[in-house]
């Protein structure tokens, strides 16, 4: 008489059958959100392309054969930039100036934000997967440009200035509530051509350090 076998069934419990449905929902979703990239908003775009260091950094990435690059050799390229030297003609105070910059604050800042991936225990810099949001704000044609507003604020507050002054010699005392939009007017701009200038430049000048 033939015997037949009694269907297998597993003893796991229901509540670990939730579990396993829940581990495996979660590694999906953490997939899918490694293959696409968290979208960066407007400030925090400036707040990576206002400081020129790290605009070197991407436009160093972007144009290194190499997919990855190490710290120190960014560091060198980068401070030949700024001092206006070949590499062999860097001070090591200038070499350490730039890297201690990266390696303290402006790399974790721009790991954290996807735009390069930054292992700080090898000291290894590579190109991340937000970096693709930026091009459209670091074309090189462009870029130098949008860096030359300083010099218009101070253009036009020098001219500001003049005008106020003939204004205040013909209209003498009876002028000076009419003068002073103007006047306000000027030292926006003035403030304004100091403020992108600081901005331009990773170093404060002396009189604020």
């Amino acid at each position: 008489m033939s015997r037949t076998n009694a269907p297998s069934t597993d003893t796991r419990t229901s509540n670990e059958f939730s579990k396993d449905g829940e581990a495996a929902a979660d590694a999906t979703a953490a997939e899918a959100s490694g293959d696409q990239p968290s979208p960066l908003s407007l400030d925090e775009i400036f707040e990576v392309l206002k400081n020129q260091r790290r605009r070197h950094v991407i436009h160093h990435l972007k144009d290194i054969d190499d997919t990855q690059v190490a710290l120190g050799d960014l560091a060198e390229h980068i401070a030949a930039e700024e001092n206006d030297k070949s590499v062999n003609a860097l001070s090591s105070g200038e070499r350490k100036r730039v890297y201690v910059g990266l390696y303290q604050c402006h790399l974790p800042k721009m790991h954290d934000m996807g735009i390069v991936e930054f292992n700080q225990d090898r000291g290894i810099v590579a190109l991340g997967p937000n970096v693709t949001q930026l091009e459209p704000y670091i074309d090189p044609e462009t870029e130098d440009d949008g860096l030359e507003w300083h010099r218009y604020y101070l253009v036009l507050a020098i001219v500001g200035s003049s005008l106020l002054g003939m204004l205040q010699l013909w209209g003498g005392s009876a002028g000076v509530g009419s003068m002073l939009p103007l006047g306000l007017l000027v030292g926006a701009l003035a403030g304004l051509s100091i403020y992108h200038t600081l901005y331009k430049s990773d170093e404060l000048p002396a009189f604020l350090e």
